[in-house]
């Protein structure tokens, strides 16, 4: 019996002794001989819809061994489901970085405190409108405001040139169209408006349109499939919805406005990247950060179709639209958002009665 019970003793001796051996092995084997960054992780929050983001955000990982974890929209709630995930994680964020398909969210999150200013060597030729002047956000590629038009209803002589041809009798109202203003990147541009032209100017514009009956469509998308389909002349959307109508062969074609001497320009929406405040894994993200700065990351965002406009001078090819010359609105983000929660509530009492 006694004998039985030193055999036992010793065999669970031996038992720990092998476990101990093991587990020492196995750490010599995780952390010896292999290369430290392979274990490095940044997440990234992103708007930017995954067909796009994703091959960007893999060519990363290749680049820096860095992992990448990726949190995409949800459609039904797009960058506004992201940036209130953000806002609710303030008091311990699980993001890193945020790359927004937008700039309105992104400056919803600075004024709730939930960005960090930042530093990069990648802002180096971006042009000072895009970034911000407190370090908070930066932005590349983005998206524009242009008129589609419908080439089989007008001559290239009749093609609208600036905001203003849809207050002109010339194109009868029922034949225009705009997306609800208080809503989606119409919102934003109805801001810029605001915050370019004045509250008086910009109102009064708005009211015109109200009054002269030009037809309000539910979205940009649904305004571009009238214009294609031929039940408007021309309508104002965003340049990827235009490049979406332009690809399928419809007789459209995309006019950049406010583009002679002296034109307000066209309102740029870019791509905007920021750092979380208390950032998990700062160095990683400042790392993300710099390539997604980059212009070999703008280049690529501009050449896969889902921005069309660089911020920083570039020359890129793509098939929709030549945008080489193309003047901006020279318009500050900041009172951008200053103005978007008083414009939609003015615009609220105009359209919606």
């Amino acid at each position: 019996m006694l004998r039985s019970r030193r055999v036992l003793r010793l065999s669970a001796q031996m038992i720990l002794v092998a476990l101990f051996l093991a587990c020492v092995t196995l750490m010599v084997a995780c952390s010896d001989g292999s290369d430290e960054s392979t274990t490095k992780t940044v997440v990234i929050y992103t708007s930017v819809d995954q067909m796009y983001s994703e091959p960007i955000l893999k060519d990363f990982e290749e680049q820096t061994g860095i992992r990448v974890q990726a949190v995409y929209d949800v459609e039904a709630t797009k960058t506004v489901g992201l940036a209130n995930r953000l806002i609710s994680e303030k008091e311990r964020p699980l993001a890193d970085v945020f790359w927004n398909g937008e700039i309105l969210e992104t400056l919803r999150l600075k004024d709730e405190g939930v960005l960090a200013p930042f530093e990069s060597p990648s802002t180096e030729g971006i042009s000072p409108q895009f970034v911000d002047p407190e370090g908070y956000w930066v932005g590349i590629a983005g998206r524009a405001r242009v008129i589609l038009v419908n080439t089989d209803l007008l001559s290239s002589e009749e093609y609208p040139e600036s905001i203003y041809d849809l207050l002109d009798p010339r194109w009868p109202a029922e034949q225009v169209g705009i997306a609800y203003p208080m809503f989606g990147t119409t919102s934003t541009h109805a801001a810029a408006l605001y915050a370019y032209l004045g509250e008086d100017k910009a109102r009064a514009f708005f009211e015109g349109l109200a009054e002269r009956g030009v037809k309000v469509v539910d979205g940009n998308s649904v305004a571009k499939d009238m214009v294609a389909a031929g039940q408007l002349a021309f309508a104002f959307t965003d340049t990827d919805d235009a490049c979406l109508a332009i690809e399928a062969g419809k007789p459209v074609v995309a006019v950049f406005p406010d583009q002679g001497d002296g034109g307000m320009g066209t309102l740029v929406i870019p791509n905007t990247i920021t750092l979380v405040q208390g950032a998990p894994h700062p160095q990683e993200a400042q790392t993300l950060i710099d390539y997604l700065l980059s212009e070999e990351v703008e280049r690529k965002v501009v050449k896969s179709g889902w921005s069309h406009l660089p911020v920083r001078p570039i020359a890129v090819e793509q098939e929709c639209f030549d945008v080489s010359g193309i003047v901006s609105m020279n318009v500050q983000y900041g009172a951008l958002f200053e103005w978007l929660e008083p414009s939609r509530s003015e615009l609220a009492e105009i359209f919606i009665r």
